[in-house]
């Protein structure tokens, strides 16, 4: 029996509604992928919960790594779900959701505290958090510049007052919009509710991996229940540092995995962007800076770590930017 990868199960839901009204497209569309995502998640070893620019992709990149000279296994291959493992089945299956938006909801539902007893809930589940001010920015460069059409479409259904990427300002989308700001403040709070009351639940934030790479790598893996030796850690930060990541996206060596280049023309269409601890601040003016800040300071949980000193201001950057 042939084994068929979830990457293209996806496709074979995506293609043959292309060419559907955008109605019943995004219903069928949201039913059939919201089944994949639930299937996916439970046949993970783990899952990594993150919104959109949180550095899930970073940390993915670097797990990758480890099974890629563990196995000897191309660079560009990156671990999206059982893609590696159907072929190896030592490489664990990953399961990566914003457990929000549209059909990957359905995994937020499930790990919710009043959710009834179920699998997932007793799986190692990694929760990636950071700034909400650096991931209301970045989210405005992913979802104008980088969303592919059919998750924009999903999101925009989703939501009450629909995002035209092309004319949106970075401010309106920040502050006003669906998911912009006040939103992301709740999604954080609601995870952090979520991961308390998870069996084997860990939350990272995306500051401390920027911080302490290899000590925090090492601290999803061992979620994850996987050994690596010091010297394996130590390659895949090599391989996952900010000038090998953008000169490898810049030369178009990603194929999949959320790392494929864009436009090499304009440098915000870039996965690999800035990766800047605290750099919301240099998009806006001080008093817009300080609007967000309050809205922060008063919103977000406490639990999280971002409501006293602020985020450590750092000019290097990383993934997920």
């Amino acid at each position: 029996m042939i084994a068929i990868s979830d990457g293209v199960k996806k496709w074979s839901i995506l293609l043959p509604t292309y060419l559907l009204p955008a109605a019943p497209r995004v219903a069928l569309r949201r039913r059939y992928l919201a089944r994949l995502e639930l299937a996916k998640a439970k046949r993970a070893q783990m899952l990594i919960i993150g919104h959109p620019k949180s550095g899930n992709t970073w940390l993915k990149v670097m797990i990758s790594r480890l099974f890629q000279v563990r196995f000897d296994l191309p660079a560009s291959r990156l671990i999206n779900t059982d893609e590696l493992a159907l072929k190896h089945p030592e490489i664990p299956r990953l399961a990566a959701s914003n457990g929000f938006y549209s059909y990957e909801g359905v995994v937020g539902d499930a790990l919710a505290p009043d959710a009834p007893d179920s699998e997932l809930r007793h799986k190692p589940v990694l929760f990636i958090a950071r700034h909400p001010c650096d991931i209301a920015v970045s989210w405005f460069f992913q979802f104008t510049k980088r969303q592919s059409k059919h998750k924009q479409e999903l999101i925009n259904h989703f939501i009450d007052h629909p995002i035209d990427r092309r004319t949106i300002e970075m401010w309106d989308f920040v502050r006003h919009s669906d998911i912009g700001l006040p939103f992301l403040v709740e999604y954080l709070n609601t995870w952090a509710r979520n991961v308390e009351h998870l069996e084997r639940g860990m939350i990272l934030r995306y500051e401390d991996l920027r911080a302490r790479p290899a000590e925090n790598l090492r601290r999803a893996v061992d979620l994850m229940g996987c050994e690596f030796s010091n010297e394996e850690i130590d390659e895949a930060v090599r391989f996952g540092s900010f000038d090998n990541l953008r000169k490898l996206e810049t030369g178009g060596f990603f194929r999949q995995g959320g790392m494929t280049l864009r436009n090499p023309d304009d440098p915000n269409t870039f996965k690999v962007r800035r990766g800047k601890v605290g750099g919301y601040k240099d998009y806006f003016t001080p008093e817009q800076a300080e609007e967000l800040e309050e809205i922060v300071r008063v919103r977000l949980s406490p639990s999280l770590g971002y409501t006293t000193a602020g985020p450590e201001r750092s000019e290097t950057a990383a993934v997920g930017a």
